[in-house]
């Protein structure tokens, strides 16, 4: 039986016409996806006054997970920046540092915020916990080198997109428990946050090419969990597993209404709210998975920055006019 799906944005309609596209992911496919290049981040820099920095910090197995780091140029570093801590989509699989880092250098130019971006390691070579205690080390170096790097402590934003989205709620999760570093907020953009992968949206989004359908979304999860069974996946690793949702820092997040992760993402925003928690939910009516990042020129894409950007402009500048 066919499973009604709510309509795309007209535009985004357009624009995804020709947009080649997948109904499933197998590991053939994956090692050809990786085989494409990489994001260029020289292009975003080019035009902007950056100060760029590589490090790598070592993961807890001691592998080198390297982080970037872009500042603004020229700027005082006793004066306390905002941080973006920043990590990549790509359904845990695929991507790198520098996937989707359009977006939060957005926030760097409107802020004077430093973006941190991990590296954090793939599945299905890394499983478990191994990817987000990877992002979690990035973290807490971050946190360590404030005054060397020019940020305030009390103005962190751990922020992702999609599984990096996830791993950002993972990562907040265990900041909470672990109690550090501290956290200003969170930033999920259309997180993929549950592995079992039986809403309604995951539903709607199968049986079919799209830019990220119920099918991809099990083959990423298989590949992150490896032999885990469900009682023994983590919160942290699936954080709409987790059982308390309070002590939370003030939290955004967006999704999109014809896509796999719009059930989840709504339930985990209406959990916060249920823990006495905060947070700002936005569901774009007709956008699919990760409309925003691939195609930013579209109307609701613009709005959808627009929105986050103003978000944290009354977090971070509370005092300024939006």
């Amino acid at each position: 039986m066919t499973t009604a799906r709510p309509a795309l944005d007209p535009e985004l309609r357009e624009l995804l016409a020709d947009m080649p596209l997948m109904s499933q992911l197998s590991p053939d496919v994956l090692a050809q996806l990786r085989r494409l290049p990489s994001t260029p981040v020289e292009p975003l820099l080019a035009h902007r006054q950056i100060d760029r920095r590589e490090v790598t910090v070592p993961a807890k197995d001691g592998v080198p997970i390297p982080l970037s780091v872009f500042s603004p140029a020229n700027s005082d570093p006793t004066t306390g920046a905002p941080c973006v801590y920043w990590m990549h989509g790509g359904g845990m699989v695929m991507g790198d540092r520098f996937s989707q880092i359009d977006i939060p250098l957005e926030w760097l130019d409107e802020f004077g915020a430093v973006v941190v971006s991990a590296d954090y390691r793939l599945a299905p070579e890394a499983t478990g916990t191994a990817l987000v205690d990877d992002c979690y080390q990035g973290l807490l170096w971050v946190a360590e080198h404030a005054a060397e790097l020019g940020i305030d402590p009390a103005r962190i934003i751990v922020a992702g997109a999609s599984a990096g989205g996830g791993l950002a709620a993972g990562v907040i999760l265990l900041a909470r428990d672990l109690g550090a570093p501290a956290i200003a907020a969170q930033m999920l953009i259309c997180p993929m946050l549950d592995h079992r992968n039986v809403s309604t949206s995951s539903r709607q989004y199968a049986d079919g090419p799209g830019v990220w359908t119920r099918e991809m979304n099990e083959f990423g999860w298989r590949a992150v969990l490896g032999d885990l069974t469900d009682d023994e996946v983590p919160a942290y690793v699936s954080p709409a597993l987790a059982g308390d949702l309070s002590g939370l820092p003030t939290t955004y997040i967006d999704t999109g209404s014809a896509e796999v992760f719009r059930d989840e993402d709504t339930d985990y925003a209406t959990r916060i709210w249920a823990a006495g928690g905060q947070a700002e939910l936005h569901v774009w009516a007709g956008g699919f998975h990760g409309f925003d990042a691939l195609y930013p020129q579209a109307r609701i894409s613009a709005t959808a920055r627009r929105t986050r950007t103003e978000w944290l402009t009354r977090l971070l500048l509370p005092d300024s006019a939006t």
